[in-house]
């Protein structure tokens, strides 16, 4: 508008003299607006960039190449050309290419960058590694079990991605506005340029009025520029599922994000969230005839076929005594008791107390209550006449356990256990880490049911489990918070994944969105304020009273500071302690 003015008064300087000063023409304004306006887009650009970076340092975790071994002989192939079931060589300080199991060689593996864990895990026969990881010590070869977009870190940045392009449910608040910020301007803009010129020319004379209605107008749709508004929200949300990835903490979507800083409740299983999930046997109590090797035989066997933590404690302390297994037939899992099954013939039981129950026998309880009260979980071992054994498993604390949990107190978290596991058990775990509420004994549809108890108590909820027994209600929970383990990160039930399930980044995780949703808070707050004070100063408002009227140059300058400043802000949750 401003370039046009001039050139019009340029080219009919001679017939428009007798009614306008033909010497206010704006040809430096609008080269110091485009400047400036230019400007701001290009450090606004580079600022953008940089909210982003999270992907690109994930995309820089993955190895180029890979050192396969293909008919006896080690060759160097590119990382799209490994496929399932080639043995994989990593000498010391390279990169893992792939997912796998190490089949021959340990080393330490720094995984740091995809886990956030800090410091570098052993690994030895049997044990996974996962693609990005870095060997620091010696070489070892693997099986490739997972290639391409199957590895752990290509879920990673493929999660990352998702959750950075997705909107919060407070952008909808930006993207209304913003719908009708443009039309709303561009009448303003009008309405100033009219009242100048219509209402101020008795008082400064003609050009004076127009040329003042002129600076208005362009000022007005210089300064008025949504671009703030529109980055407020995505911008810190970048940065912030960004910081979570770095951090070990996977987040779905932008809308899990906001409401995680709303809850006031959190819900955790016991095992693999408190506790290690890696149980180990303690004791045997033995009343019948069998030796107890025979009998853990007999358990093993029917716990070979069970993916519960419990059940692989029991098979591990087989294999460590070098026990052999017993064919089964007519395996059944028995949801929320145990499992059944035939074994030469005899039908065979193990489970909890329910199960007990189930087939009408009982077993003196007093004979393991000292165990249960240290945190001790009893497997029964039965036929039909008779229990056969009790068999005790203990689980290990997490160290970090404690410490969240006080965390999460003092951010006025109620923590509520919910388990399965003998009442006794749980209790005792529950006070060991300062958990005050728990609810034992409960299968996993009355998980689901705690939780909707809960919320109609008006309690915003969130649920920590591992993903498989506790998929309804971690679905139905506010957020569902997944404790994964191992290269499974796509647990679909959670808005959230913790990697190595570690409880600790439960608290950052909060801590996280905290400092997210206040990040976009203020980015909305200042985008306002900026429009608010700054239209009617470019529009004149002032004028008559103080003398005050933007210069379009000094608009365009804000303008450019506004977007850089809201990218800027947005930048400062990296910085943020979690």
């Amino acid at each position: 508008m401003a370039f046009f003015y001039s050139f019009i008064v340029t080219a009919f300087e001679e017939s428009l003299r007798p009614f306008i000063n033909v010497d206010n023409t704006y040809y430096d304004v609008t080269i110091v607006v485009i400047t400036f306006i230019a400007l701001g887009k290009y450090l606004e650009a580079r600022s953008k960039i940089k909210t982003g970076d999270a992907i690109e340092k994930l995309f820089n975790l993955q190895a180029k190449t890979a050192l396969v071994i293909r008919d006896g002989k080690e060759i160097e192939l590119l990382i799209n050309d490994v496929i399932h079931g080639d043995l994989v060589v990593v000498k010391p300080g390279a990169r893992v290419p792939v997912d796998g199991v190490i089949t021959d060689g340990f080393s330490y593996i720094d995984e740091s960058m995809v886990t956030g864990e800090p410091m570098p895990v052993q690994k030895k026969i049997g044990e996974s590694v996962v693609a990005g990881t870095i060997n620091t010590s010696g070489s070892f070869t693997f099986k490739a079990t997972k290639v391409g977009s199957e590895t752990m870190l290509a879920q990673i940045i493929k999660m990352v991605e998702e959750a950075q392009g997705s909107k919060a449910p407070i952008q909808a608040l930006a993207d209304k506005i913003s719908s009708i910020f443009v039309p709303v301007v561009l009448v303003l803009a009008f309405v100033a340029l009219g009242i100048w010129f219509f209402i101020g020319v008795p008082y400064f004379g003609f050009s004076q009025a127009l040329s003042l209605g002129l600076v208005s107008f362009v000022g007005i749709l210089v300064i008025a520029c949504p671009c703030a508004l529109g980055l407020a929200t995505p911008t810190a949300i970048i940065v912030g599922v960004g910081k979570g990835a770095k951090e070990g903490i996977l987040i779905k979507d932008a809308a899990t994000l906001q409401k995680l800083h709303k809850i006031d409740t959190l819900v955790v299983d016991k095992t693999g969230t408190i506790t290690k999930g890696r149980p180990e046997l303690a004791s045997i109590q033995n009343f019948s005839e069998k030796s107890n090797d025979e009998l853990v035989v007999i358990l093993a066997s029917l716990e070979k076929k069970s993916e519960h933590p419990i059940a692989h404690a029991i098979v591990s302390y087989a294999n460590e005594k070098k026990l052999s297994f017993m064919p089964v037939s007519n395996f059944e899992a028995i949801r929320g008791k145990g499992l059944k099954g035939v074994i030469n013939n005899t039908e065979y039981f193990a489970g909890n107390a329910k199960l007990v129950k189930d087939i009408n026998l009982s077993f003196d309880t007093q004979s393991i209550e000292q165990e249960t009260l240290e945190g001790k979980t009893p497997v029964v071992l039965a036929i039909k006449e008779k229990v056969l054994a009790v068999i005790m498993v203990s689980d290990t604390i997490k160290p970090e356990a404690i410490d969240a949990v006080a965390r999460l107190n003092k951010l006025n978290i109620q923590v509520v256990m919910l388990t399965g596991d003998d009442t006794n058990t749980a209790r005792y775990i529950a006070k060991q880490v300062g958990i005050n509420e728990v609810v034992a004994e409960v299968m996993p549809e009355d998980k689901l049911k705690k939780i909707k108890e809960l919320q109609s108590q008006g309690k915003v909820v969130a649920m920590a489990g591992d993903g498989v027994n506790d998929a309804p209600a971690l679905a139905q929970a506010d957020v569902g918070i997944a404790m994964a383990s191992g290269t499974d990160v796509a647990i679909e039930s959670a808005g959230i994944t913790l990697l190595h399930g570690d409880i600790s980044k439960l608290v950052k995780a909060v801590m996280l969105s905290k400092i997210t949703m206040r990040g976009i808070k203020q980015n909305l707050f200042w985008a306002f304020i900026y429009n608010i004070i700054g239209i009617p100063l470019a529009g004149g408002l002032f004028y008559p009273f103080f003398g005050w009227l933007l210069n379009p140059i000094f608009a365009g300058l804000a303008m450019a500071f506004s977007s850089v400043s809201v990218v800027g802000n947005s930048l400062r949750i990296k910085a943020k302690k979690i």
